[in-house]
């Protein structure tokens, strides 16, 4: 049983706070970890997710947003030949993987390159959100 502490981490993530509560509330749970994946904060209000997903191409993995929940999802396409194997240890299975965002985090782009899936994450908060300076009068 791994146990991770995230709490290091609560201090230099801007927009991800719901994101490390749901990871380690997952953690505790049976999860199988699969695919292995890594969150980078880039900037203020740019992060990257960074999923290993060796063996799939781009046609098969499909990413969706739907408000504040991003779901990556693989399916392998079905292969007529049956492969006999004397050891397996690529896994080569679907998956479905669901990140909870912030406000106003969402998905600018993604791209796969040599077997890993980068999902750039942009947070936009909107003119009427962000704080304004109030000036104080004498009067």
């Amino acid at each position: 049983m791994r146990n991770f502490d995230f709490s290091p981490l609560y201090r230099h993530a801007i927009g991800f706070d719901r994101l490390f509560n749901l990871a380690d509330s997952n953690l505790t749970k049976s999860t199988n970890g699969y695919p292995p994946y890594n969150i980078e904060q880039k900037d203020e209000h740019n992060y990257r997710i960074t999923m290993a997903v060796a063996g799939f191409s781009e046609d098969e993995v499909t990413l969706t947003q739907n408000q504040n929940t991003l779901i990556v999802s693989a399916k392998l396409k079905s292969n007529e030949d049956s492969k006999n194997y004397l050891y397996q240890g690529i896994a080569e299975r679907n998956f479905e993987r669901k990140f909870q965002l912030a406000d106003y985090v969402n998905v600018a782009s993604a791209n796969m390159k040599n077997g890993l899936l980068h999902i750039e994450l942009v947070r936009e908060v909107p003119e009427e959100s962000q704080p304004k300076k109030i000036s104080i009068s004498n009067e």
